[in-house]
């Protein structure tokens, strides 16, 4: 069996190695922390430092088919770069688009240079959205109703015109030359501005477009997700994000049977193939539920990196389960089918499970 090096153990990590196990891979997890949340999913753990100890990794990298960076410390990311080319297999990453992704201030002024429509910068009225310039998903970010809540505003936020409608997410993978669009999700999201549930979309000609010619211009050699606003005044993209995504790659997965952990490796060993849209196989609902005050409710991901382990609690046929344990505990429950209605009798099943399990009643 091929080995698969992860570099991080918290939700990045588990997505992919979830996806290197369905594709038969054997997962290597490196994290400089004694305990990371996926410990008990990986088949192999190494606690290290890879910029301190990068002769460890160097040396692992021997017995891997691949190494995949899934963490966003921008110190470990940079000192990767400066050793990638002493490892014995590849880095399934692209640093130039990283370098480009990570600012959203950099991604903005890429995204006016080829035409691409995103929200409005410093708009003259309110509501505003408020979103740090570094950070990942929902962290920092707000709505601002009047002008009075501008005042003393960290002055490095940015100020977006706030665009009402649907999120929606897009995967590309690409090896440099051709850049393969994967499949189209519905991004729910919570209270706090995090995503709860991940549903599949059907084909998006417009936002497949714009995620190929994003993808083109960096010349992408790596995997970037695409997140956009579905709104009255058209497509808007929010962000990009060239690193392995939380959540909707699973949802891909089970709505279109295509492993993005698989599609990577061919894009750095065989190269891609570009497609005009991939199929439904099935309707797949993906979400996060909290157990709190005797009932399940919905949660954003963000709990989950709170917690202290990340492991199975069911698989079957339609349905998996996996539980968060911590001061709180969180479950995934992730429920497909090839219709909607038997989809929905599996994620009945699921439930129907977790509240047996918690001692709840059914309305709960």
């Amino acid at each position: 069996m091929k080995n698969l090096i992860l570099i991080g153990g918290k939700l990045q990590g588990f997505e992919a190695s979830y996806l290197a196990k369905k594709a038969g891979l054997r997962v290597v997890l490196i994290d400089k922390r004694e305990r990371p949340l996926i410990m008990n999913v990986a088949d192999e753990f190494h606690c290290f430092d890879v910029t301190k100890q990068p002769q460890k990794l160097i040396e692992l990298s021997k017995t891997a088919v691949a190494v995949l960076p899934v963490n966003e410390n921008l110190e470990t990311i940079n000192f990767l770069r400066t050793i990638a080319d002493k490892l014995a297999c590849p880095m399934l990453f692209d640093f130039d688009a990283y370098h480009i992704s990570m600012d959203k201030k950099r991604s903005k002024e890429y995204f006016q240079s080829i035409g691409i429509p995103a929200p409005l910068d410093n708009p003259t009225s309110p509501p505003y959205f408020i979103k740090p310039p570094c950070e990942s998903s929902s962290i920092g970010t707000s709505i601002i109703y009047d002008n009075s809540g501008l005042e003393g505003l960290d002055p490095s936020m940015l100020i977006e015109e706030y665009v009402e409608g649907d999120v929606i997410s897009l995967e590309v993978i690409g090896d440099g030359e051709r850049f393969e669009v994967v499949s189209e999700t519905k991004v729910h999201i919570d209270g706090t501005y995090d995503c709860h549930m991940v549903t599949p979309l059907g084909n998006y000609p417009e936002f497949r477009d714009m995620t190929y010619r994003l993808a083109k211009h960096l010349n992408l050699k790596g995997i970037m997700d695409v997140e956009a606003i579905d709104s009255p005044k058209g497509l808007k993209v929010l962000e990009i994000d060239a690193r392995f995504p939380s959540q909707t790659p699973t949802a891909v997965y089970h709505s279109s049977g295509v492993n993005l952990i698989e599609l990577l490796l061919q894009a750095f060993i065989t190269g891609v193939r570009e497609n005009e849209g991939i199929p439904w196989k099935n309707h797949c609902t993906y979400e996060h539920l909290l157990f709190g005050d005797g009932k399940l409710l919905p949660v954003g991901e963000h709990v989950l990196s709170q917690g202290v382990d990340y492991h199975e609690f069911h698989a079957s046929e339609g349905l998996e389960i996996f539980e968060c344990s911590g001061d709180r505990k969180v479950f995934t429950l992730i429920s497909w089918a090839p219709g909607k209605e038997a989809a929905d009798l599996n994620r009945q099943r699921g439930f129907s499970m977790l509240r047996d399990y918690l001692g709840i009643g059914q309305e709960a």
